[in-house]
């Protein structure tokens, strides 16, 4: 099944990290966050990834590039025919397609604009700035079982994000951000989808998933949410991201994968 992860913002609020690299690709416990939440993925046996990139893509492609370079020995032979050979097992069999959706696109643009790399039925759709404990085969079972559209995980984070206000598992109303909050679950990315939600999406670069498509398939009765009362943290501020590097250091609840 494939994975897409969207990889393509500014994240201004990280401006000391991010001035010279994508948010996705800032270091927890010394390696990208998106390194995270790829083995996150992995770990369920989802191994097909499509990173929709956009500001800094390029240093997303290098790593790719360059990642057996980096995590395997290598022996080097110059001169008039030189190659490269890598000895032992690859760190990682994973398939990564780079989409380049665009320097300005918004998430439901990005979503759009590999669509010609999502061929299956179902896919996966998360946030390159997440991480949690989640049980993907749950979540999976989860969204074949209701038959919706579109499922999104809930969870029970700060009040400053948007919330999903639900009747018992079915979404009634997406609210992205609202100016006052309860003790609801909000979105926390993690999304499994149907080939039919690229019709809810547009490739014009202002169209933004948490807001008319999802709100749409929730006035449709097409979006579901599986509950994650487990660890989930993202990772907007400076704050955020000590948080995850202490939490590495105690035991990264979401480090669900074996070494």
């Amino acid at each position: 099944m494939k994975v897409v992860i969207l990889c393509g913002g500014l994240g201004t609020r990280l401006r000391d990290e991010t001035e010279f690299r994508p948010k996705p690709m800032v270091e927890v416990a010394g390696r990208p966050l998106l390194w995270h939440i790829m083995k996150i993925f992995a770990r369920y046996g989802h191994t097909e990834f499509v990173l929709a990139l956009g500001y800094k893509g390029d240093v997303i492609k290098q790593y790719f590039l360059d990642y057996d370079r980096w995590t395997r020995d290598v022996t080097v032979k110059l001169g008039a025919d030189p190659r490269i050979t890598y000895h032992g097992p690859a760190a990682e069999s994973w398939t990564v397609t780079l989409a380049d959706t665009g320097a300005t696109a918004n998430t439901g643009a990005r979503v759009k604009r590999v669509a010609p790399y999502v061929t299956d039925e179902t896919f996966m759709l998360t946030y390159g700035d997440g991480v949690a404990d989640i049980d993907l085969d749950r979540l999976l079972a989860f969204h074949r079982q209701h038959r919706r559209l579109a499922t999104v995980t809930g969870v029970r984070p700060p009040s400053r994000f948007g919330e999903l206000l639900t009747s018992d598992t079915r979404v009634v109303e997406f609210s992205e951000k609202p100016s006052t909050t309860t003790a609801g679950y909000i979105n926390g990315g993690f999304f499994v989808l149907n080939q039919n939600v690229f019709d809810y999406l547009s490739p014009d670069d202002g169209c933004v998933l948490e807001r008319d498509p999802l709100e749409r398939l929730a006035k449709d009765a097409q979006l579901e949410m599986y509950r994650h009362d487990g660890y989930w943290q993202c990772m907007d501020t400076p704050r955020d991201l000590q948080h995850l590097n202490e939490a590495w250091e105690r035991g990264a609840p979401w480090k669900v994968w074996a070494e």
